[in-house]
């Protein structure tokens, strides 16, 4: 019997992983019949990435991670190398203070982000590639970030498209001034993968296997639909004011070119991408 255990969600709000848990499932059943039955189950403690991957290198649990990838990160553990939401991660809107969109307004290209204050949570691969652009970047943990942006201690608190509107319904009768930005649509290269311990082979296997059955069956396009179809209408990625960056992070091995894995509406991908600074 195949046990995995995988993060925790951070709080009883925090549902950002939900459809991840789903994929997880979806892979290992539609693997049962060829390596066996499986319980799943998510971790009792609550851990920052960075810890999640030093208890992976350490064969502790849990025995299964998702992340953003980095060289580094690929270094210490396995990636398996399926963007499990399309790169929807690549895509950031802002949750920002409910006065401050005139202010956002002004933010017209990367150089514009030089001085800004953002918010990001403790450990996140982010961090670096707004510092790569000059911004200010505070850190702190996850459900603090929210009341940050509340109080106006910083103008942008970029989040996934796919994250954006469910944690600002979650919060915004507690936190009447949190707003969701209206123009702005941040865009670098960012591939959410399961990762494992650099021995744990057997799992590592049922995982790429896993993934690649549910893209050819479908499944894995109706698990996307199913969690974040109605967000990307709602987000009018085209219509909005598109910067792109650079994510100084990303390994070689990125499998950037196999079109099948990634959203790319076509209208946000002509021309060159910004460099970092």
């Amino acid at each position: 019997m195949l046990n995995v255990v995988y993060p925790a969600a951070e709080s009883v709000d925090d549902r950002r992983f939900d459809d991840l848990v789903a994929i997880l499932e979806a892979v290992l059943t539609a693997t049962e019949p060829d390596f066996g039955p499986f319980r799943m189950r998510p971790s009792t403690q609550v851990m920052t990435s960075r810890r999640y991957v030093h208890e992976l290198m350490a064969g502790r649990t849990p025995n299964l991670i998702w992340t953003s990838t980095s060289k580094e990160r690929e270094q210490k553990v396995r990636p398996i190398r399926i963007p499990l939401r399309r790169g929807l991660l690549s895509f950031r809107i802002s949750l920002i203070h409910k006065g401050d969109q005139s202010t956002v307004d002004r933010i017209q290209s990367p150089d514009d982000l030089k001085g800004v204050r953002i918010v990001q949570g403790t450990g996140w691969g982010d961090i670096e590639i707004f510092n790569a652009y000059g911004a200010e970047v505070i850190t702190s943990p996850y459900e603090s970030l929210f009341r940050m942006i509340e109080a106006d201690r910083a103008l942008l608190f970029p989040r996934g498209v796919n994250e954006v509107f469910d944690e600002f319904e979650a919060r915004r009768n507690d936190l009447p001034d949190l707003a969701v930005e209206q123009n702005l649509l941040i865009y670098y290269p960012w591939p959410y993968y399961f990762f494992v311990a650099k021995d744990n082979e057997a799992l590592a296997t049922r995982l790429e296997v896993g993934l690649d059955r549910i893209i050819e069956s479908g499944e894995l396009e109706t698990i996307f639909q199913k969690y974040h179809g109605k967000v990307l209408e709602r987000a009018r990625l085209e219509e909005r004011r598109l910067i792109r960056l650079e994510n100084p992070l990303l390994p070689a091995e990125t499998p950037l070119d196999d079109e099948r894995l990634w959203l790319r509406p076509a209208s946000l991908f002509d021309g060159a991408g910004a460099k970092p600074r």
